[in-house]
């Protein structure tokens, strides 16, 4: 499959259609969550530079609210921040890998098996549907959308958890992890969807916990696993 390939080593800059107008809600809010959505879909690639001066002309706004949604993001490790004041996505090491893989595979196993018990029928075929928009992601090579597609499946699922609080923690994993999986998908050359996935489905079907949880670990370890050496 051929990816799509990393961003290039000119500063990110925010597309025009994200640019919020000022003025009503605050600004650099929605500058915030519009750049947190694009860092967690892997739309830039790690150590890709960006500015606050970028930022701010990219979303049509002043360098102040640019500089706090940086601010905010960096603070949950979604950018870095260096002590010259340079902002980058982030890139990780072996070690960090590992770590957010181990959160990743402590936190979802855990909001699956909540999500079980609530697990309907209607629930089982929208995820099969959502799955279905993964693999033609991957058919076309699209790493962005399979990114975006791959995390709907398990927020889907996770919503049904009822537990916000583990799948905030969730989210700011795959937050950290958003450039990461990027490279990851660009040296796996996926072309279908994970296999896991079917497994996911065919617990929920079962009412199978420990066969969910197993499922669920696995589908959100061992890629990123593969990126370590």
């Amino acid at each position: 499959m051929d990816v799509p390939p990393p961003s290039s080593s000119a500063p990110a800059r925010p597309r025009p259609a994200d640019r919020p107008a000022e003025g009503g809600a605050r600004s650099h809010d929605r500058v915030y969550r519009a750049l947190r959505t694009r860092i967690m879909h892997g739309e830039f690639a790690p150590g890709a530079p960006l500015t606050l001066r970028g930022i701010a002309q990219g979303f049509g706004v002043s360098m102040t609210p640019a500089r706090e949604a940086a601010r905010r993001l960096a603070a949950e490790g979604a950018l870095t921040l260096s002590a010259s004041g340079r902002l980058s996505a982030p890139a990780l090491t072996n070690d960090r890998i590992e770590e957010l893989a181990t959160l990743r595979a402590l936190l979802e196993p855990e909001l699956a098996a909540r999500a079980l018990p609530r697990a309907h029928w209607a629930l089982i075929e929208r995820l099969e549907t959502i799955n279905q928009t993964v693999a033609a992601m991957a058919a076309r090579g699209d790493a962005v959308g399979y990114i975006r597609t791959n995390l709907d499946f398990h927020r889907t699922l996770y919503l049904r958890a009822q537990s916000p609080a583990i799948l905030q923690l969730a989210e700011t994993v795959w937050l950290q992890l958003g450039p990461t999986m990027r490279a990851l998908y660009a040296r796996l050359g996926r072309s279908e969807p994970p296999r896991h996935h079917r497994l996911i489905i065919a617990a929920l079907r079962a009412g199978d916990e420990p066969g969910l949880r197993l499922a669920v670990r696995s589908d959100v370890t061992q890629g990123l696993r593969m990126l370590k050496g």
